[in-house]
């Protein structure tokens, strides 16, 4: 594996970026409510949530592409002019451009960095007693000291080696590259342009081991502050110092803590779990469960003390005047017992105003995955085959996928491994026959159906204009949406279901592509890095659910979590000959 680059700088722990009552909406949709945390240099940090938490707009907005309804984004102790650096979903660089030209953009401000200081030290040179031109050679220098201005060109060759990258003729245009090749190759700019804030925006979904280690050792050792959204939870384990969590939390402020979720802060949804992910699994469940047990055991005090200032008030009347000694006495008697009943009904009303003034939320009710087969109209057997269901003889498809020969047999899992480039998704679109072989065959068994979950959660001829559930009746029909409606899986909120398509998270898309695929579950299940763009919650559940599926599934996935828990049966493809 390629070492990473050295650091342009020691982090600066000083140096952090702090995110202040950030608020934003979509038309009437709120995903931010006063958001607010710290990130420190020497402190990368995983921003995780549910599909459609805003943890993208979120990274947005730090970026300064997207203005906030509310709050501020202020950097502490980094350069002037701030420069923030953002993983685009979209390349940073024209298709036409070749590699060598996408990376020279990428390193232009450094390499600008070094001539400016040749030129100030020109300058100083012929009038050394100028004090302006000291004070502008120390700057410049400053400057090419902090983004790594001297050791550029083994930057370059040690960034783009590390990122699987190295053999690439520099020459060839970025346009002629894979999806994979181009998105590692803006990893590979962003990482260059040494920006002094670092976000990534799912970074590692076209990342092989190799590249993925060689990320996690560029980040731990990066300059300035870095914020990640992530769905990789092995990455996650290892990558990042702390999280930030945007799923609600117990109290309508931020929770601030190491693992548990109970301190203090100021915006809503935001827990700070200081750890690992693994640690966070446990912290989260462990928050889960006292948030419920603390809300009923509040709604039952509440209940108790407005039960109680209703009944005292009813207690202690005066009754009529009195005419008697002793009805006098009785008078005397009641309203001094009114009295006591008053000061009791007035501590009632304030222990009640008090807990009703510091009460939890309710706990939202949270999307549970509810499997494969839930579109199931009939049983089970439905989905029952004997022997093989799929073949693939000699398959290869020049240049993206080696020969491969592989017999699967009904009610069999299989995991489909590799580095980038073998073939991974050519050898599940060859069975899904959206693609055909160059050499070799691939069949699949008469009457057997299959149906593919693609990475970019394609949803063919839908118009984003359209709402999520306009989209799923167009696409399953309407006789089955009505035998099996989209709330049936788990996987979209009532209210995303009325949104527009085109205002949907990558990951809420996804999960509606999941559910058009689920609604008639076919006999043979492909899914392409099925964990990719799905929160971890559903990442998890979706892995659980693969063995009880009474068909057969084909995974192919990069993710090392998913794959350290395998237990199906696996096939790990080579590189094809002549692949750069």
């Amino acid at each position: 594996m390629a070492h990473p680059p050295h650091s342009p700088a020691t982090p600066n722990t000083a140096a952090h970026i702090r995110v202040s009552g950030i608020s934003a909406s979509y038309g009437s949709h709120r995903v931010l409510t006063d958001i607010s945390f710290s990130v420190t240099a020497g402190d990368p940090t995983g921003l995780i949530g549910e599909n459609g938490s805003g943890k993208s707009t979120l990274l947005r907005i730090v970026a300064g592409l997207r203005a906030p309804d509310a709050g501020e984004v202020r950097a502490v102790g980094l350069g002037d002019p701030l420069r923030v650096g953002l993983l685009y979903q979209e390349p940073p660089f024209a298709p036409h451009d070749t590699v060598a030209q996408a990376v020279e953009s990428a390193v232009r401000t450094v390499r600008d960095a070094a001539s400016a200081v040749d030129r100030t030290a020109d300058a100083l040179a012929r009038a050394p007693e100028d004090e302006g031109a000291a004070t502008a050679y120390a700057a410049a220098l400053d400057t090419a000291e902090r983004i790594g201005a001297w050791d550029v060109d083994t930057r370059i060759d040690v960034t783009l080696d590390g990122l699987g990258l190295g053999g690439v003729d520099r020459d060839r245009s970025t346009g002629a590259l894979s999806g994979g090749q181009r998105s590692r190759l803006s990893l590979a700019w962003l990482l260059l342009s040494t920006p002094d804030v670092l976000l990534l925006d799912e970074p590692t979904n076209h990342l092989d081991d190799a590249a993925t280690d060689f990320l996690r050792a560029t980040l731990r050792s990066w300059h300035g502050p870095v914020l990640l959204a992530s769905h990789d939870r092995a990455f996650l384990d290892t990558a990042v110092t702390s999280l930030v969590d945007l799923d609600p939390a117990p109290r309508p402020h931020a929770v601030t803590s190491d693992l548990v979720g109970d301190g203090t802060g100021t915006g809503i949804g935001v827990t700070r779990f200081g750890g690992t992910y693994s640690q966070y699994v446990l912290a989260r469940m462990d928050t889960r469960e006292r948030w419920e047990r603390t809300y009923r055991d509040e709604q039952a005090q509440l209940k108790k003390l407005r039960a109680a200032v209703r009944e005292q008030q009813t207690v202690g009347h005066s009754g009529r005047s009195p005419k008697t000694e002793g009805r006098a006495a009785k008078k005397f008697y009641a309203d001094r017992n009114a009295t006591v009943v008053s000061r009791r009904v007035n501590g009632a009303r304030a222990r009640l105003a008090t807990v009703e003034d510091e009460q939890i939320r309710k706990p939202p009710r949270e999307l549970y995955f509810q499997g494969l087969t839930a579109g199931l109209s009939g049983s089970e057997a439905a989905l029952h085959r004997t022997g093989p269901v799929l073949t693939a003889s000699a398959a290869e498809v020049a240049g993206r996928m080696a020969p491969v020969s592989l017999t699967v047999s009904a009610g069999e899992s299989w995991l489909i491994t590799g580095s980038n480039g073998v073939g991974k998704s050519t050898l599940l679109s060859l069975f899904a026959r959206r693609l055909e072989p160059t050499r070799g065959s691939v069949h699949a068994a008469p009457g057997v159906r299959v149906g593919l979950l693609d990475q970019d959660a394609t949803l063919p001829g839908a118009d984003p204009e359209h709402t999520a559930a306009h989209i799923y009746h167009e696409l399953v029909g309407e006789d089955r949406a009505e035998t099996v409606p989209l709330g049936t899986f788990g996987l979209l909120a009532g209210r995303d279901e009325n949104r527009r398509v085109g205002e949907l998270s990558v990951g809420q898309r996804r999960r509606l592509a999941l559910a058009v695929l689920l609604a008639d579950p076919p006999h043979v299940l492909l899914l392409d890095e099925p964990t990719n763009h799905f929160s971890l919650v559903l990442a998890t559940q979706l892995e659980a659910a693969v063995p009880d599926y009474p068909g057969t599934v084909l995974v192919a996935s990069h993710d090392r979590w998913l794959r350290r828990n395998w237990t199906g049966r696996d096939l790990a493809l080579e590189v094809p000959a002549g692949t750069p």
